[in-house]
């Protein structure tokens, strides 16, 4: 595997290059201090994996990332930065890692060896709930016949794996909109639409529905929003 590593203090891109060189399957390690000569190199020599820092002047490292996956999509990305903000924002190019400086070499082992192993092996079952809600089956998205149902599962994602009530789920759909006979009727309309998409992607192992409440089962999928 090849590693691209941008950092623009020359210091630490020498001590996280040398960190790269001691890790097992690396056949080639480049450095870089500016993040347009980095993206002019990978232009014509594609890395699999790029370590960036993410403040960085002429253009920050979640800029560089987009323009790098850009160029090649599958190109796994790790951050290192001294600050924490940046975090979330980060998850918007779905990166593989994310590391506080200074970085310790059993970390970076560990982000890279994951990074490598996601090379190999797709998760059956991935929800993306960074800047857009997505659930992918094999690496392909699962396709809602109701947009609600779709919200309704985000929803229960973020609840991370604990049970709600009909009525906490409805809420949080449609705010303060009165939960009538008429709306508790056009909520299982959602809900059934929900289990049979589930079912014809015969993934209907990740919903539990039961009287009065329902929720996902965490261990039965990969979530970007979990791993962060």
């Amino acid at each position: 595997m090849k590693i691209i590593c941008v950092d623009d203090e020359p210091l630490t891109l020498e001590y996280t290059e040398e960190q790269c060189k001691r890790l097992p399957g690396i056949t080639e390690v480049k450095g870089f201090t500016r993040s347009r000569d980095a993206l002019a190199w990978f232009e014509k020599h594609p890395a699999e994996l790029v370590l960036l820092d993410i403040d960085m002047p002429e253009m920050e490292g979640i800029t560089l990332a987009k323009k790098l996956k850009e160029l090649r999509a599958d190109t796994d990305v790790i951050f290192l930065t001294a600050y924490r903000e940046f975090a979330y924002e980060s998850f918007s190019v779905h990166p593989s890692g994310y590391l506080l400086k200074p970085v310790l070499q059993e970390d970076l082992e560990r982000e890279v060896a994951y990074a490598m192993e996601g090379r190999t092996k797709t998760p059956h079952i991935l929800a993306c709930t960074f800047v857009n809600f997505d659930l992918l089956v094999d690496g392909k998205p699962v396709t809602f016949s109701r947009s609600r149902s779709k919200e309704l599962l985000a929803f229960l994602i973020d609840r991370q794996g604990r049970k709600v009530t009909r009525a906490e789920a409805f809420a949080a759909l449609w705010g303060d909109r009165l939960y009538d006979y008429s709306m508790q009727k056009q909520f299982d309309v959602y809900v059934r639409s929900l289990r049979e998409t589930l079912r014809e992607y015969e993934i209907e192992e990740i919903f539990e529905l039961s009287r009065g409440t329902m929720r996902v089962i965490p261990e039965r999928f990969e979530c970007d929003l979990y791993r962060f």
